[in-house]
């Protein structure tokens, strides 16, 4: 039997909080937790969050600035909390804030910072239009800005890119 554990009419879906305790396999040559282990986990907290807020099938389009602020080590909880920033008509913005904790000690260190852009997908595999997002406070009207500023650089870079490529004659 299915049981709904949370209120639908006060959770609206656009965020999300995942955690897990870094075991030794994670660990690069120097102890630390693999770069791209982290990279796999902070996919699967931006799946989760866009597939949970639009109710679709969602796919990775870019992944923008992933900040490595401080290393994360063997035994500590790394929680990732991410939230939708930015909707479009079929992608999404998610950012993803991760915290490592020392579970000895308690004390907590703000290791990463990334934004993943996803788009969601029919069952046809094609874009599909999902709900916009509301702003119901400043600070998600200041994420949403940003958001909507690393879009716009983002669109620039690959129009001069292109040009770029173009220019010097090379095709994909």
């Amino acid at each position: 039997m299915t049981k709904k554990i949370k209120d639908e009419s006060t959770d609206d879906h656009r965020s999300i909080t995942l955690a897990e305790v870094m075991t030794p396999d994670m660990a690069n040559f120097a102890g630390h937790i693999h770069g791209g282990h982290l990279m796999l986990l902070l996919d699967k907290a931006a799946y989760a969050c866009a597939a949970r807020y639009c109710g679709h099938y969602v796919v990775t389009l870019s992944v923008d600035h992933i900040f490595f602020k401080e290393p994360i080590f063997v035994g500590e909880l790394v929680m990732f909390y991410a939230m939708v920033n930015y909707v479009g008509t079929s992608s999404m913005e998610i950012g993803i804030k991760v915290i490592a904790e020392n579970l000895q000690n308690g004390t907590q260190r703000h290791t990463n910072t990334c934004y993943f852009t996803m788009v969601a997908l029919d069952e046809q595999g094609k874009p599909i239009a999902i709900p916009k997002l509301e702003l119901r406070d400043d600070i998600e009207r200041y994420r949403y800005k940003e958001a909507e500023l690393r879009r716009e650089l983002r669109l620039e870079y690959s129009k001069k890119h292109q040009a770029h490529k173009l220019k010097q004659n090379i095709q994909d």
